[in-house]
C-alpha cells in the first residue's frame, strides 16, 4: 500500500529520481571526475564551458565539473553523519521525555524550546565559530541544530501511544522501561522519523554549504558546494558558471530530498493515504 501510493506520486518519483543521482555522483564521483580537482592551470583560467571544459574552470584554471562531482561526496558524508548524530540524539530524548514524563519531560522540553528559539543555521554559525571549521565541527553543529526537531516528533508519538492498551500491558507484567522504548514505542515512531530524516538531509547539506560559504565551515582547499559558490560570487557578472553551477547543483539535490519527503509524508500518513 505504501509503495503503490509513493508510485502515484509522481513528484516524489521525480524526487527520487534526483536523490539516485545525487547518491550516484557522490559513490562514483572521483572515478566520474576527467581531472584532479585540485590541478591549477592558470592558462586556462575562467574558461567557459566547451568541449574540453564540460562545465568551465574557476579562476585558477580548475575543471569545474571535476570539483562539483567530488563536493558530491562531501555533501552526502556531512549529511550523513550530521543527521544520524541528530535522529540518535533527538530520538532518545524525545523517547525519554514522552515514556517519563512528569520533571524528565518538562525539562527536555524546556531544553528544546531554548534550542528552538535561535535560528538552525545561527546555532550552527555559533558552534562552528567556537570550534573553529572543519568536517567533524560541521558535524556537530549541523547535528545539534537539528536534534530539537526529532524530539519533538519523536515525543508526540509517543505521547499518542503512551496509554495504548500493548504499553500498559506489558508495564503490567514487568517489562523493564528501555525494553518498552526500544520495542512498542521506537517501532511506532519509524514512519515521522523517516519522513523527518528524509527532510532535514536536505537541510543539513544546505546548512553546511551555508557555513562553508560564510568561511566557517569545510576548509577552503576541500572542494564543496558552498567553497566553490564562495569563489565563484566575485566573478558572477564576468564568469557566471562558476557561481552557477554549484548553486544549480544545491538547489537541484535539496529540492530532490524535499520532494521525496514529501511523497513518504503522503505515502506513511494514513489519513492522507484515505
Amino acid at each position: 500500500m505504501i509503495y503503490r501510493q509513493f508510485r502515484r506520486n509522481r513528484s516524489a518519483i521525480a524526487g527520487l529520481l534526483l536523490v539516485a543521482l545525487f547518491l550516484g555522483t557522490s559513490l562514483f564521483g572521483p572515478l566520474l571526475a576527467p581531472q584532479d580537482p585540485s590541478k591549477q592551470n592558470l592558462r586556462d583560467a575562467l574558461v567557459p564551458p566547451g568541449p574540453q571544459y564540460w562545465l568551465g574552470t574557476d579562476y585558477l584554471g580548475r575543471d569545474l565539473l571535476s570539483r562539483l562531482l567530488h563536493a558530491s561526496r562531501v555533501s552526502l558524508v556531512v549529511g550523513l553523519f550530521a543527521v544520524a548524530f541528530g535522529a540518535a540524539v533527538g530520538t532518545f530524548v524525545g523517547l525519554t521525555a514522552g515514556f517519563y514524563g512528569g520533571p524528565v519531560d518538562v525539562l527536555a522540553m524546556r531544553l528544546i524550546d531554548i534550542l528552538l528559539s535561535f535560528p538552525g543555521i545561527l546555532l550552527a554559525l555559533a558552534i562552528t565559530s567556537a570550534l573553529g571549521p572543519g568536517i567533524a565541527n560541521v558535524v556537530l553543529a549541523v547535528g545539534i541544530a537539528s536534534f530539537p526537531i526529532y524530539a519533538r516528533v519523536v515525543r508526540g508519538a509517543v505521547l499518542r501511544i503512551r496509554n495504548a492498551e500493548f504499553v500498559v500491558a506489558a508495564e503490567a507484567v514487568g517489562v523493564r522501561p528501555g525494553r518498552i522504548m526500544l520495542r512498542h514505542l521506537l517501532p511506532n515512531c519509524v514512519g515521522p522519523l523517516v519522513v523527518q530524516t528524509t527532510l532535514r538531509f536536505a537541510g543539513a547539506i544546505l546548512t553546511s554549504s551555508g557555513l562553508s560559504f560564510l568561511g566557517l565551515g569545510i576548509p577552503r582547499d576541500i572542494p564543496e558546494w558552498g567553497n566553490i559558490l564562495a569563489t565563484g560570487r566575485v566573478y558572477l557578472r564576468s564568469a557566471s558558471w562558476v557561481a552557477l553551477c554549484p548553486g544549480i547543483s544545491l538547489a537541484v539535490v535539496v529540492l530532490g530530498f524535499n520532494l521525496m519527503g514529501d511523497g513518504l509524508r503522503d505515502a506513511l500518513d494514513p489519513k492522507l493515504r484515505l
